[in-house]
């Protein structure tokens, strides 16, 4: 048993994730920093995830089409993943009735989701007004209104990763992160891997 304890000189050490998990993260984060090349005000994209190197041995021609570091980071990591955006997605009223539509084949091993909300802090939204177009202005006029950008992933085998990016705060270091941030989206997410 150790002795040492924690403190701000001695912080704990980060907790070490499985390998599959960290490249679920590294897709995750890869990903919303594709998305945030496109800027603010996007719509929802929907992403593919596949083992690199077994899509590679099932379609050598991929190569072609994947940077040498991915192809090397594939060589050296069974776990490693590549993302491929969905084009011509179903055309739905709302992200509940998007992912309700969608399936996904064996060869898929995960899927990833960014999307972009407003949020409020609890006691503002707490103030918000029932009728549909009074909230909606509510929120939009909203001093402490924040514009977020959400990523989540979310694999087969069970690990997730999301990622939060604020407006505000349009930094890729200021970028948070963690396995289960935005729950009820994961969940949704899982269900299209069913």
């Amino acid at each position: 048993m150790s002795t040492e304890s924690t403190s701000p000189e001695n912080p704990p050490e980060p907790p070490v994730l499985p390998r599959t998990q960290l490249s679920l993260a590294d897709a995750v984060r890869e990903i919303e920093r594709h998305v945030s090349t496109a800027g603010w005000d996007a719509p929802v994209r929907v992403f593919a995830l596949v083992g690199t190197a077994r899509a590679l041995a099932a379609s050598p021609e991929l190569a072609d089409q994947l940077t040498a570091d991915v192809q090397a980071a594939a060589e050296g990591d069974a776990t490693h993943l590549t993302s491929i955006e969905q084009e011509g997605l179903p055309v739905a009223d709302d992200l509940e009735e998007l992912l309700g539509g969608i399936t996904w084949p064996d060869s898929v091993d995960g899927a990833a989701i960014t999307v972009e909300r407003v949020i409020l802090p609890p006691a503002a939204e707490e103030a918000m007004p029932t009728d549909q177009d009074a909230a909606l202005d509510y929120l939009m006029s909203h001093p402490d209104r924040q514009d977020v950008r959400i990523a989540v992933g979310a694999l087969r085998s069970g690990e997730s990763w999301s990622a939060i990016r604020t407006r505000a705060h349009d930094d890729d270091s200021s970028v948070a992160m963690g396995a289960d941030l935005v729950p009820g989206l994961l969940e949704a997410l899982r269900a299209t891997l069913s």
